[in-house]
């Protein structure tokens, strides 16, 4: 199956492969494509918010009510 290259056509279907492995109805030979597919998915996905987050930005504003940007912080959850 192609995957569409767009971060929410591999969404797609890295939830497609967790669902088929879900199920445990795929013989073992093809649960572990599955599975390898599915690794390989996330961490490209892992990778591409990584690159997203590093362009995000805030707008500040100074104490003279300009607006300057910051590199975005993520919070430690």
């Amino acid at each position: 199956m192609a995957i569409e290259k767009t971060f929410e056509g591999q969404m797609e279907r890295l939830e497609e492969i967790v669902r088929l492995l879900e199920k445990g109805e795929a013989p073992l030979a093809d649960s572990m494509k599955l599975f390898e597919e599915g690794t390989k998915l996330s961490a490209a996905l892992g990778k591409l918010l990584d690159k997203a987050e590093q362009k995000v930005t805030v707008m500040m504003e100074n104490e003279q009510g300009e607006l300057r940007e910051e590199p975005f912080e993520a919070e430690e959850v």
